[in-house]
């Protein structure tokens, strides 16, 4: 199992899309570790994701995410997820 995931920043008004296999341990290494688009903003919080059965579905999808052809959707994900009160 594979899932694209959304990141928020704690402090900071910044996402990150994101896929992984296990999204506890990458949510921890985000936050521990991050790398050089994330370090600078942990720490980090899932807002979002989805699972997909096959790695190559999962890229697919989060580089539909990460284009700007998805970028009205992502926002409606990250809208939504305000709306429910999940996120600040």
């Amino acid at each position: 199992m594979y899932f694209v995931y959304i990141l928020q920043s704690q402090k900071f008004n910044r996402f990150y899309i994101g896929v992984t296999s296990d999204i506890e341990k990458r949510l921890n290494k985000h936050n521990l570790k991050g790398n050089r688009s994330t370090a600078p903003y942990k720490p980090w919080e899932i807002i979002y994701s989805e699972s997909y059965s096959n790695k190559h579905d999962a890229y697919k999808r989060e580089y539909y995410l990460k284009d700007p052809k998805g970028y009205l959707e992502k926002r409606k994900i990250i809208e939504d997820n305000k709306k429910h009160g999940e996120i600040a």
